[in-house]
């Protein structure tokens, strides 16, 4: 089983951003000293929702140029594509992908909040058609070779033509991994038929939250491997997209026995609802301004939430959690040690939690 770090974590003013951010790098610096895998980044604008999220590529970048060894692998989690001109989008990720020699899971979505698709002139309401624009074009623009017809758009939000190549040019023979979010039949498909690795959701539409994680990612899980060997792929492919095939926590506490960790987890999500209510007005507001009337954000205090977005006790009932979904066969676990404001108070804790877990917990299930 491969373990990602998350790199979440909000600044609630101006003056927080640089520590934010330094914090961050530092945590993922040692999160490739820990034995972690990868990092997987955000795209987020305009809320303090980690700073550095603001170009995701960018960073992993500077990330890349700052670890010590050349196995980390660089994620996203995930790239707004209505927010990307199709165009730009390819050539980072290429870039990204030569600067890590192939080591980037580039993670799709169409989803934020309407403050940042206003920000950046996208109607929100038209989120959904032109992500799958986006993603259309961007699948064209990796196919073309220099001597093939010009690719021209106008979507009317993108345009845009293709003359010779995108430069530089992938790392590998194949495209860079993308991964989706294995909820709905036809991003299982677009997965599976491609072999691409997937993002297993802890939850069932219309609620994002429930007491029964394991049994929702277990029935997206089935569906997807069940669809990946429908199609003619080699073993080593689909061993390929398993191996990335994705759980996700936003919070993740490890202390010394279930109680701490219950404890400091409660005032972790203290804060993190804090910081969500502050965000809400200002959602509203981006709201008003796109003609919509979205639900209110779901309680980040109550065991729903909890249950679905958190793991967290001793390292023994953390790592009798995982196990479940190592035996399943999900190959990743994205995890979030810095969720919420990120104070030196809050990451101290981080710090003690990610390294109980790389000593107490991680060994068992690499090794499993």
């Amino acid at each position: 089983m491969k373990f990602s770090v998350f790199l979440v974590g909000r600044s609630e003013g101006p003056a927080q951003d640089a520590y934010v951010m330094d914090t961050l790098t530092a945590h993922a610096l040692e999160a490739e000293e820990l034995g972690f895998d990868a990092v997987f980044l955000p795209d987020h604008h305009f809320t303090g929702y980690a700073p550095m999220a603001s170009d995701p590529y960018l960073y992993a970048a500077y990330l890349a140029g700052k670890m010590k060894t050349d196995r980390m692998h660089f994620g996203t989690s995930v790239t707004t594509m209505p927010l990307h001109h199709p165009l730009r989008f390819v050539e980072r990720v290429n870039l990204l992908d030569q600067i890590t020699h192939g080591k980037v899971l580039i993670g799709i979505g169409s989803g934020t909040t309407p403050e940042e698709m206003i920000g950046l002139g996208v109607n929100f309401k038209d989120a959904s058609r032109i992500s799958e624009e986006n993603f259309g074009i961007a699948m064209s623009l990796w196919d073309k070779e220099t001597d093939d017809p010009a690719i021209q758009f106008d979507t009317g939000t993108y345009k845009g033509a293709l003359v010779q190549r995108i430069v530089p040019t992938t790392y590998g023979d194949e495209r860079p991994r993308i991964m989706t979010v294995a909820l709905k039949d036809a991003s299982i498909h677009r997965a599976a038929e491609r072999a691409w690795p997937a993002f297993i959701p802890a939850f069932s539409p219309p609620s994002i939250t429930g007491l029964e994680p394991y049994n929702h990612v277990s029935k997206h899980f089935a569906k997807y491997l069940a669809a990946l060997k429908s199609y003619e792929h080699s073993d080593t492919s689909i061993a390929r997209a398993l191996e990335w095939t994705t759980h996700s926590y936003q919070c993740v506490h490890v202390a010394a026995t279930d109680a701490q960790a219950r404890e400091e987890l409660m005032w972790i999500l203290e804060k993190y609802q804090a910081s969500i209510e502050r965000e809400h007005v200002f959602n509203k507001r981006a709201e008003e301004l796109s003609g919509i009337n979205l639900p209110d954000p779901p309680n980040a205090l109550s065991e729903e939430w909890i249950s679905t977005w958190c793991v967290y006790g001793s390292p023994e009932t953390v790592a009798a959690e995982l196990a479940k979904y190592c035996d399943l066969g999900i190959g990743n676990v994205l995890m979030g040690f810095t969720n919420g404001p990120l104070t030196p108070e809050r990451f101290a804790l981080t710090q003690s939690s990610m390294r109980l877990f790389a000593s107490d917990v991680m060994p068992r299930l690499k090794q499993a």
